[in-house]
């Protein structure tokens, strides 16, 4: 009968993991930027965000972001990368994805958005990280460009400081870092 109850029990152990397992909650991917200034962490948001996260995390792992480099720094606004190559040859893209911008987070500080042209739906592999509050990026309804706002799909959570490095950055006219700003490989965590 002794094995009869230790098995019952094993039994119900395990059980019990396994439902403690479907009802933990997953948490969040993150990515590591590996770049020549540090490394910048950011955890993703797959639930607001689902399609945006997909398209990003699929061209981290084609290794796409490798070599490129943040190509467009406003001090006082975001920094952008994820598009050129150090001598600004701009690499070719997969189909764009859906504005997610309606998921309810906003463009604050440390935040990582798409970037995308006028068309509210043509963001394929361009992001930017917000360096301040930037509420005017915002969705606030579906009828101009303006008013979709940019998706917001992820948070920088360790990094801050090598952000804060590029945004000072010494640029050009155009607004393209004077010093080569490069994203030297992305790692998923």
């Amino acid at each position: 009968m002794k094995w009869f109850t230790r098995l019952a029990t094993t039994l119900a152990l395990c059980a019990g993991l396994a439902q403690a397992q479907e009802t933990a909650p997953v948490a969040n991917p993150e990515v590591t930027l590996h770049t020549n200034r540090g490394d910048i962490r950011i955890e993703l948001y797959p639930a607001e965000a689902p399609k945006t996260v997909e398209n990003f995390l699929g061209y981290v792992r084609d290794g796409f972001y490798d070599g490129t480099i943040f190509h467009r720094v406003i001090s006082d606004f975001m920094i952008q990368g994820g598009g050129f190559t150090p001598d600004m040859q701009r690499k070719p893209t997969r189909e764009p994805v859906l504005n997610e911008a309606d998921n309810g987070l906003t463009n604050a500080r440390g935040t990582v958005a798409m970037a995308r042209t006028g068309d509210p739906h043509s963001a394929n592999s361009q992001f930017f990280i917000n360096v301040e509050v930037n509420g005017a990026l915002d969705h606030t309804g579906q009828g101009s460009s303006r008013e979709w706002g940019y998706c917001v799909f992820g948070k920088v959570i360790a990094g801050m400081e090598v952000v804060d490095d590029i945004r000072f950055v010494p640029t050009s006219p155009r607004d393209v870092p004077l010093e080569t700003v490069v994203i030297e490989s992305v790692e998923v965590h």
